[in-house]
């Protein structure tokens, strides 16, 4: 349409027509903007969330009233959730470098693959994974459980693996590896902190719901199960353990990490330099446990039956539980050595216990249905023996 014929059927100027024809957008009212209350203290909010980002806003309202500001709770919610949303953003994709050797992070990897454990039964692998960020190098050790035990086991392999030891380790608040609390600093179960301070190892316990803090660890166990796991089977655990150890070596340390810049096995190379070496001789991480010998010769370590000679009923003994054998010992001095079974309500018998429980049992039996002849006894001996005839 024409100029002339859009002004007349719209009932306006040509001049307001031209000016509008201009516009890139329609016209619109905007009001201007009057300010808030909160204006200029945006620098100070961010600094106390900056420091806490879960405070909340009341006390950053205690923390305002001092500097001056007099509006009301409200609006100031409304702008530390705006506020702390950002930070959270900015903080959890903020790139962090480390140095050789500095640091190693640690987590629990529930793999999901079924290893058959003997008489039909299958349990689910775990693996303690250990990655150095500053290489991208890692290392797992595999156990069927998460206890205190097999994270100090597993702890123990890795740096094995890496040749050496970092000045620090980044665990999560695991109740295997941290005591229970309410509140206050993190505290190591005695057998961890034992091992790290044998290590000379500097822990550092990640606040509850922190993944980020070992985000090269998460994204490690990420690629391992797509990378690792996919079109394998395992006949055992210690299959398991040596397969993912070849894979490692031979294709996870050869591959081109862009982080890095290069191979993780040129990068590991260097770091590994920057390790303090494993003391000598390594400590012992076995599982130390006390049990009570039952009537029947055995004895119920971590859910299965262990015989041991009989003739202890009602003795306790010592265990000494590592990942892959049971040692009991009374007193020192061991009486039974056992494969570690982890078959549910497995029982355990050494051929040497069958035969001395079966030789014992008959020995009862015969006393209790058998007449048994005694010799008479001389009682004049006492008399001769003090001289009264």
């Amino acid at each position: 349409m024409k100029k002339a014929d859009i002004a007349e059927k719209l009932n306006m100027s040509r001049t307001t027509l031209n000016r509008l024809l201009e516009l890139d957008a329609p016209p619109h009212y905007e009001r201007a903007k009057s300010g808030s209350l909160l204006d200029g203290y945006e620098g100070a909010i961010a600094a106390m969330l900056d420091k806490d980002p879960n405070v909340a806003a009341t006390v950053i309202l205690e923390r305002l009233r001092p500097l001056g500001y007099q509006g009301g709770i409200t609006i100031l919610k409304e702008r530390v959730r705006d506020m702390r949303a950002t930070l959270k953003a900015a903080r959890s994709y903020q790139r962090t470098t480390y140095l050789p050797g500095e640091l190693s992070q640690f987590d629990w990897w529930h793999t999901g693959a079924m290893i058959p454990v003997g008489k039909n039964k299958c349990r689910q692998a775990m693996g303690l994974v250990a990655t150095l960020p500053h290489s991208a190098a890692h290392a797992t050790v595999f156990s069927f459980s998460r206890t205190t035990a097999d994270f100090t086991a597993g702890v123990l392999g890795c740096f094995e693996r890496f040749g050496g030891v970092t000045h620090a380790a980044v665990t999560d608040n695991e109740g295997c590896i941290v005591k229970p609390r309410r509140g206050g600093p993190a505290r190591l179960v005695d057998d961890v902190a034992a091992l790290f301070g044998h290590l000379a190892l500097r822990p550092v316990v990640l606040r509850p719901r922190f993944p980020e803090g070992k985000g090269q660890d998460e994204r490690t166990v990420g690629y391992l199960e797509t990378s690792f796991l996919p079109l394998r089977e395992f006949d055992s655990l210690a299959d398991l353990q040596h397969q993912h150890d070849e894979w490692a070596h031979s294709v996870a340390y050869q591959r081109f990490h862009r982080r890095v810049g290069g191979r993780v096995q040129d990068a590991f190379d260097v770091e590994r330099t920057f390790l303090r070496p494993l003391p000598d001789p390594l400590p012992s991480v076995e599982a130390r446990l006390e049990a009570r010998v039952m009537k029947d010769a055995f004895v119920r370590v971590l859910g299965c039956d262990y015989s041991v000679p009989p003739g202890l009923a009602g003795r306790r003994v010592q265990i000494a539980a590592s990942p892959r054998e049971l040692v009991v010992t009374l007193e020192g001095r061991e009486i039974a050595r056992h494969t570690r079974s982890y078959v549910p309500c497995d029982v355990v018998l050494d051929p040497l216990h069958a035969a001395m429980l079966r030789r014992s049992r008959d020995s009862r039996a015969q006393t209790q249905t058998s007449d048994v002849t005694i010799a008479p006894v001389d009682l004049a001996r006492y008399d001769r023996a003090i001289g009264v005839s």
